[in-house]
């Protein structure tokens, strides 16, 4: 029996809207606690701190460039919130990321109990068993009806005579399709968020990998600095929502993007804060001011790759972005282990965060800033041509009373809309 699309805006929205929640908490929020797991890894291999780091870094890599399973699990999580919802979206996705802050809230404490009672490799053993409830969150994910037509599918085409050419033409379609490379190449918007994210994530995921070591290397107790990053999970809980609130009012609707650039500029401004002191109540400051920024990327990321790019070519703009911006996450932790191998101290790993991001943040910022102006200055010329164009074609002439000449006379229509 075929299964009925559900509608959008509909009541079955907020059930997927569930599931993408505690999707996102189980696949998006599990490499925070990671750090947990550094300092036993290294102990366990005698491995150099650029060696362990491999170890989130080619996890949350493979997230995002499309392995381990989690990957197509929180990527058509987010995918099919653009479809559930329209006017509520800015809401949804920021709802939808209060998983990651529950993630990161409830991973570094259940990793700490599991390693003390079970070790590493039990640990590792439970993890497999509760990543599985993504399968139940995944049956949840129905088709939802959209307003536009079914495409009419043709009959394959002839097998060719020539195989290798129509093999490689259809690899390259295939590509084109699954990745929005013409997206990349024409879209200026996509193009500089994509550049701008990719160089912000050189810095993003390391206070989440080494703020434990940073502390527990100062004398913090193991548990003590476990709760640091359970402080930022939770404080995200509450401010995630707040922020997908602020992002869909119509006032920000235009300035999401420069919102985004804000919080990232304001995360690399607050590393320099955990950089320069590692007690713990100075530690507890920075994990709730750190909060305030991450959770405007995090409500923000996909929402504002939903305003750059349409709906219909979203699915494939996001896998292109995200295994772009794997590439960043998976050089980042190794580069700020080998660092920190060469000098022996972490206030160069938080430097070398706040570099990126700040960085990132003015290219993203600024680029945005000239595009918006060049697009402003090209809709007059822009107006100005296609009303030449209908006067055209319409074939009508007035005469300029300053001379004897003919010219076109533009009959302009105003539609408006409530």
């Amino acid at each position: 029996m075929p299964q009925v699309p559900e509608r959008a805006e509909g009541c079955w929205a907020w059930v997927v809207l569930l599931a993408s929640l505690v999707t996102q908490g189980l696949t998006l929020g599990f490499p925070t606690c990671t750090g947990i797991f550094f300092t036993e890894l290294q102990h366990e291999f005698q491995a150099s701190n650029s060696e362990t780091s491999w170890f989130p870094s080619i996890l949350t890599a493979m997230l995002h460039a499309g392995g381990l399973g989690m990957c197509f699990s929180f990527q058509s999580s987010i995918t099919v919130l653009g479809f559930y919802f329209s006017r509520h979206r800015a809401l949804a996705n920021a709802l939808a990321s209060v998983g990651v802050s529950l993630g990161i809230t409830l991973w570094p404490l259940l990793s700490r109990y599991l390693l003390e009672n079970l070790g590493w490799r039990g640990t590792f053993l439970i993890f497999g068993g509760v990543l599985l409830h993504c399968c139940v969150c995944g049956a949840i994910l129905r088709p939802v009806a959209t307003s536009t037509a079914p495409e009419t599918k043709e009959g394959p085409p002839p097998p060719s005579k020539t195989s290798s050419p129509g093999c490689l033409a259809a690899c390259g379609a295939a590509i084109q399709r699954h990745l929005a490379f013409d997206i990349l190449r024409h879209n200026a918007g996509y193009r500089v968020f994509t550049l701008g994210v990719m160089w912000m994530i050189l810095g993003f995921p390391l206070p989440h990998v080494f703020l434990v070591p940073y502390a527990t290397r100062h004398g913090v107790d193991e548990h003590k600095a476990a709760l640091l990053i359970s402080i930022i999970g939770f404080s995200n809980i509450f401010l995630r929502p707040v922020a997908g609130l602020l992002a869909g009012r119509r006032d920000f609707a235009g300035h999401r993007k420069y919102l985004f650039s804000l919080a990232a500029l304001l995360n690399g401004l607050t590393n320099l804060v955990c950089a320069a002191s590692a007690d713990f109540r100075v530690l507890v400051v920075y994990c709730l001011v750190y909060s305030v920024s991450m959770s405007g990327i995090g409500a923000l990321l996909f929402q504002v790759l939903m305003d750059i790019v349409p709906m219909d070519r979203f699915s494939s703009a996001l896998g292109l972005f995200t295994i772009l911006e794997s590439i960043s996450i998976l050089t980042s932790p190794p580069l700020a282990g080998l660092l920190l191998d060469t000098t022996n101290n972490f206030s160069y790993v938080f430097y070398m965060s706040s570099f990126f991001l700040i960085s990132a943040a003015l290219f993203m910022g600024g680029s945005f800033c000239v595009l918006q102006k060049k697009e402003r200055q090209g809709r007059p010329a822009e107006a100005e041509g296609a009303i030449t164009e209908v006067a055209s074609e319409r074939g009508l002439t007035v005469e300029d009373p300053r001379s004897s000449e003919k010219q076109l006379y533009t009959e302009i229509t105003y539609v408006t809309s409530v």
